[in-house]
This record gives structure tokens, sequence and C-alpha cells, in this order.
């Protein structure tokens, strides 16, 4: 049976969207931050950058949250999170499932963790700004990109939507949240509504207002 190791809220909510929306069997289990499981001895050798999440699927021991999407993805093709391999459709699903863990997801890191980027932490708030303010402009990007299609692939919805659901609502406590885009609120609206999606938050104990 697939296993996921997961936190409520992190990056873990991706994959675990993705396996609700396929209706596989799985078991949840929880890396609790606030004690520091994630540096622990033993869920280093699952993960030795101690980061959230993990797959276990048999004897494949995946982390980077893009890497078990995808693999997700392939794994379960008939669930329809991605366009058939070797599609003009696959190529522009992979250019948003790469854009959104390269590029918002990674600028996440400088907004919600600056002291992790300078040597003085009086610096830390500026590093913090200026992280805001390139998360702006991505979220501008993306908007722009969106225009009034329902989904990233247009008319299909695809696990990328369901990322940039949960990058929109990292963003919730940004001076200019990603959600204040109307575009980009309408698409979180539609994938809210998804009753896989009701499942997951009901399961991590994620409570309004969700983005």
């Amino acid at each position: 049976m697939l296993a996921l190791y997961y936190y409520p809220g992190n990056a873990s909510l991706l994959p675990h969207m993705m396996l609700r929306e396929i209706g596989a069997e799985f078991e949840l289990r929880l890396v609790d931050r606030g004690q520091n499981v994630q540096k622990s001895a033993e869920y280093l050798k699952l993960n030795p950058n101690g980061r959230i999440p993990v797959l276990v699927d048999g004897d494949l021991v995946l982390f980077e949250t893009a890497a078990v999407a995808l693999h997700l993805a392939d794994k379960f093709p008939q669930a329809g999170l991605a366009p058939a391999v070797g599609t003009s459709e696959r190529a522009e699903f992979y250019k948003w499932m790469i854009h959104l863990t390269n590029t918002p997801q990674a600028e996440y890191r400088a907004w919600f963790y600056p002291h992790e980027h300078v040597s003085d932490e009086a610096t830390a708030p500026a590093v913090k700004q200026a992280a805001n303010e390139r998360l702006t402009r991505m979220f501008d990007v993306i908007s722009e990109q969106l225009g009034d299609k329902p989904w990233l692939l247009g008319d299909r919805f695809s696990a990328a939507d369901l990322f940039l659901f949960m990058l929109i609502r990292w963003g919730r406590g940004m001076p200019r949240p990603p959600r204040n885009l109307p575009n980009l609120n309408a698409l979180a609206e539609r994938v809210l509504a998804r009753p896989a999606v009701q499942k997951v938050l009901e399961a991590e104990g994620i409570k309004a207002p969700v983005f």
C-alpha cells in the first residue's frame, strides 16, 4: 500500500489531494513538525533533506513534491490528472508543474523562512519583503497566463491546478494574497469545491478560510 508522510497544510497537501482524486488506497503518516520529527534520524533515512512529503510505494521511497506528483499522475493514468504522454498538452502540463515548483514554491522559502537566507538576523525582514515582491510578480504572471480559462490547461483539470491551489493557499498571509487576483481566486474556488479536496481538508483539519 502507498504511504504518504505529511503535515497539515505543508507541501504534502498536493500529493494528498491527488491520492484522494485518484481514489487509491493509502496510509497517512503524520510527521509532527511541532516536535521536529522531520529532523529525526528515522525520518532522515527517508528524506535526508528533512522535508515533507515522502511517498513510499513498495520499495520506492520518493521525496520532492513535484516528483511525487508526477509519479502519481503516471502510476494512475486512469485518474486523468495529466494529459497523455507525448502530447502537446502533456508538455504544457510539464511546463506548469516545473514552473510552480521552481518559481513560486521555491520563493516561498524566503518568505516563510527569511532567517535561513541571512547571516545577520537583522536583515531577515528585508529578505522577507523582497520575497514578497518577487512572489507578487510571479502570481501576476500566472494570472496573465491563466486569463479567463477555467484551468491552467484550458478546459482540462489537472494536478497542476491542485498545485496552484496549494500555492495560493500558502500566500494567504501576504500583503496582497494571490486570491486577490480574481481569476486565481475563481480557480481556487473551483478546486475547493471538489469532493476529494474537501476530504483532504477534513482529514488534515484545515478550517475556513482556506486561502
